[in-house]
Order: structure tokens, then C-alpha cells, then sequence
């Protein structure tokens, strides 16, 4: 089998545009080659397909890759919401730094219990600096929260999940079965993906990218969230190409809702921690008798083994654990935890992601056996930390109104320009017939399914 598993070698597509994202890290190397796995898993199921009878070519802009790994869309004439909570950010405790993720109520409510403190950044600044790092940390994972401590690359490589992390594969392909793929008659090599149902329970942000990815060549996308539930701060960007519903999947009604969903899906995508699934009574065999013939791709931030396999996380948390923002500070000569210049984590697990969607669709057309895909941000993270960082005198900071395609999207929560598309094949253009809409404002049916 052939299943997607590194990075595409760089003399495999070629590659037009220049430039980098100031870092310490390849940022943009990375993006430009996440974007060249997508072309090549792509450019292969297409053949699998016989849509095309060779491979056609993968070309990637270097500079557009980085700029998607930011903002792909500008409001014009309005300013799109903050993507952090007011207490979010970095504080210095006793002995070093930590960051909290408050974004969401609950991590919010728990870093402040811990604390004893009101939702005030000044008390809560002042509150961090009696405790270490280590203790806050670990007491406000304990109440539900979502925090991490700064750390060196020499102290999370001795972590022992920084361990756990060196025998986990990039993409870790699990539980093989032998699938029939469903006929999609209306898939061209211009529209690959036409008519190819995909079922999307991810939130912020390498899931969404993933998902708004195969949209980009045809993929039906239902995204579900709870009822109610929002992200202001990214949804314009992430929810293009999709169809946005609410279910709620602790009721008997919105779990019977989302089970006939799956069995009339053929890729399913989700962010779940391990268990979390089971929890709700979607099992792997029940997974399994609903939906036989599915593709099924997932991811976690620490990975799927060792003791930090169930903790919550993020792009940022990530980050500050594996040593990428203490290697920051050092590379910036700065003395406070200094982040990469994007989400790259994120982004570059989500194009992953959906490579792993094209690979597996690809052995399953070829008549193999496919298995699920395993991703998480903080094996992206060991992939970042050793990957090559060229040479170039040229930053790529702000996208220039030339990156911008001319024709404006009227997305749901306003008019704006999304950039061009950073990957293309001979036969293929990335394009989105549907602009970015606001969560629930679909029903949770396939819009081609419709009566």
C-alpha cells in the first residue's frame, strides 16, 4: 500500500513565488509542502479514478501557501471579530512562563477557580506570580482546563510525553478494512471530489482546514456543530465552501440525526479526543455498522499514546510545550515566549489531513484496503523542528492586494476578498462556489439528498 505517510519530496511538483515567513522555524517550507501533499494524493486518486490517464502536475505558490497559513479572507469595510478571549495569553508565574486558553467558558471558568480570582487580566497576572509553572499547570488541567507551560526543546524531548511523541508516526494509519467506494459519476478531473459526501465534527482549526480543503475540489461538506455554538474569530475563513448545521448530539433525536448523516457519508472527519466518541455511543463498531464503506480521518494535539494522549490542547498550547515558543525567544533575542508567526501547527495538520482523505479514497479505488488516519498537532510540531528553513532576505508578513482574488465573496457575515488558491493542478483549479456562511444556518441533511 501506498498511503500517504511524510512529506512529498520537493523535486515532485514544482514550485513558483519566493519569500518566508520570519520565524526560527520553516513555516513556509512547511506550507508549501503540506500544499504539494495535497496535490500529490490528489493527482494519484485522480488516475485511481481514471479521471486523468497519468499524474497530472502539482504546482504550489510559495507565497500563497504562507499567506493561507494566516487569514485567507479580508472584510472590507468591517473588522472581523478577536480570536482570544480577554484573559487568554502569556503570564510569567514564579518561575517561568505559561499560557492560558480561555477561549472557551468552561477552560475559562477553570483557570479562574484554580486561580480564585475574577475574570480580570490584571488579578489574574497578579495571582499567577505566587505559583510554578508546573503546579498551576497541572491544576488547571485537573479542574478542565486548557493551559501549558513554556518549555525548552531539551526539556520536552525528556518529557515523557515529548517521548511518546518520537515513535508516533506523522500520519498513523489504524484498523484496515476493505471498503467499496460509492459511484460519483459527476467527478471530473476539473471537480475530482464532486459529489463526494463529507461528514465534518471539527472545530478551530486544523480540522476546518481540512475539510475546507476538499471543498476546494468538489467535496460536499455538512459541518455540525452544537446548538448555539460559534467561532467569530475564524468561522469567515474556515467555513468556506460549507454547509453549516446545529445538532445536538446528547439528545436521542440529534444522535439518530447524526448517525443516518454517517451512513450517507463517505469521508467522516473529526477532532474527538480518544473516548470521546464512545462516550456518546458512536463507537468504532458501531462506526462501523453504520457507516462500512467510509473513509475516516481524525486528530488530537499531544497524540495517541503516552500520558498526555487525552489532554485538551491547542495550536498555541502546542507550541509552548514542545519548545517551539522558547526556541522563538531565543531566535528573536526576546525575553517572553515568542510564537510562530502563524498557526502553523494547525494549518499544516490540516492539509495533512486532507491528503490522508485523498490517499485513503486512492487505495480504496484501487481496490486495497484502507485504514483510519491519525494525526495531532504536536507530531506536526516534531516534523516543524526539523524541517530545512531556506535562505531568503524576503518576509512574507501581509498579503498585498494583488494575493486577493477580484471578484468579492459575500460571506454570511460580510463582503470581503478571499485569497487565490495557493495549490493547482494541469488539470485542476481550487474554487469554492459556496462562500463562507455563519454556523447554523444549514439543515443537518446532504443538501444533495434533499427531497
Amino acid at each position: 500500500m501506498t498511503l500517504v505517510s511524510a512529506l512529498p519530496d520537493s523535486e515532485s511538483y514544482r514550485v513558483i513565488g519566493s519569500g518566508a515567513r520570519p520565524s526560527a522555524f520553516a513555516v513556509s517550507e512547511l506550507a508549501t509542502a503540506s500544499f504539494a501533499a495535497v496535490g500529490q494524493e490528489l493527482a494519484r486518486l485522480m488516475v485511481s479514478l481514471n479521471l486523468t490517464s497519468s499524474a497530472p502536475d502539482v504546482t504550489v505558490d510559495h507565497r500563497l501557501a504562507s499567506l493561507w497559513y494566516g487569514f485567507s479572507f479580508k472584510p472590507e469595510g468591517w473588522e472581523m471579530p478577536s480570536l482570544w478571549d480577554a484573559i487568554a495569553g502569556d503570564y510569567q508565574a514564579s518561575d517561568g512562563w505559561i499560557r492560558l486558553h480561555t477561549n472557551l467558558a468552561r477552560h475559562r471558568l477553570a483557570a479562574l477557580k484554580v486561580l480564585k480570582v475574577d475574570a480580570n487580566r490584571d488579578a489574574v497576572a497578579q495571582a499567577l506570580k505566587t505559583w510554578a509553572v508546573a503546579d498551576l499547570e497541572t491544576a488547571i488541567v485537573a479542574e478542565g482546563g486548557a493551559t501549558a507551560a513554556m518549555r525548552s526543546r531539551a526539556e520536552w524531548l525528556e518529557h515523557p510525553q515529548g517521548r511518546a511523541m518520537s515513535r508516533d508516526p506523522l500520519i498513523g494509519w489504524h484498523n484496515p478494512r476493505q471498503i467499496m467506494l460509492r459511484d460519483r459519476p459527476e467527478a471530473t478531473a476539473e471537480r475530482p471530489l464532486q459529489g463526494l459526501r463529507v461528514l465534518d465534527l471539527t472545530r478551530v482549526l486544523a480540522g476546518p482546514i481540512a475539510t475546507r480543503t476538499l471543498a476546494g475540489v468538489g467535496a460536499e461538506v455538512l459541518r455540525i456543530d452544537p446548538p448555539g455554538w460559534d467561532e467569530p474569530g475564524v468561522i469567515p475563513d474556515v467555513s468556506l465552501g460549507k454547509h453549516c448545521a446545529y445538532l445536538d448530539l446528547k439528545s436521542p433525536a440529534g444522535m439518530e440525526t447524526l448517525q443516518e448523516l454517517l451512513s450517507q457519508a463517505d469521508v467522516f472527519v473529526h477532532g474527538y479526543r480518544p473516548g470521546a466518541l464512545d462516550a456518546l455511543g458512536l463507537t468504532q463498531a458501531k462506526r462501523d455498522a453504520i457507516a462500512p464503506n467510509r473513509v475516516e480521518v481524525t486528530l488530537n494535539a499531544y497524540g495517541w499514546q503516552g500520558p498526555w494522549a487525552n489532554r485538551r490542547g491547542f495550536d498555541s498550547l502546542v507550541q509552548m510545550s514542545a519548545g517551539i515558543a522558547d526556541t522563538g525567544r531565543i531566535w528573536a533575542k526576546a525575553d517572553k515566549p515568542t510564537p510562530l508567526p502563524v498557526q502553523a501547527l494547525d494549518h499544516a495538520t490540516g492539509y495533512l489531513m486532507a491528503a490522508a482523505v485523498l490517499s485513503a479514497l486512492a487505495e480504496a479505488a484501487q481496490g486495497n484496503s484502507i485504514m483510519q488516519a491519525r494525526l495531532s498537532l504536536a507530531r506536526t510540531a516534531e516534523l516543524l523542528a526539523i524541517l530545512s528553513k531556506s535562505e531568503t532576505s524576503e518576509d512574507i508578513e501581509n498579503a498585498n492586494p494583488t494575493d486577493y482574488a477580484r471578484t468579492p465573496e459575500e460571506s454570511g457575515s460580510g463582503v470581503g476578498h478571499r485569497l487565490k488558491p495557493a495549490l493547482r493542478l494541469s488539470t485542476t483549479d481550487m474554487h469554492w462556489p459556496l462562500p463562507a456562511s455563519k454556523l447554523g444556518t444549514s439543515q443537518p441533511v446532504w443538501p444533495t439528498l434533499k427531497p
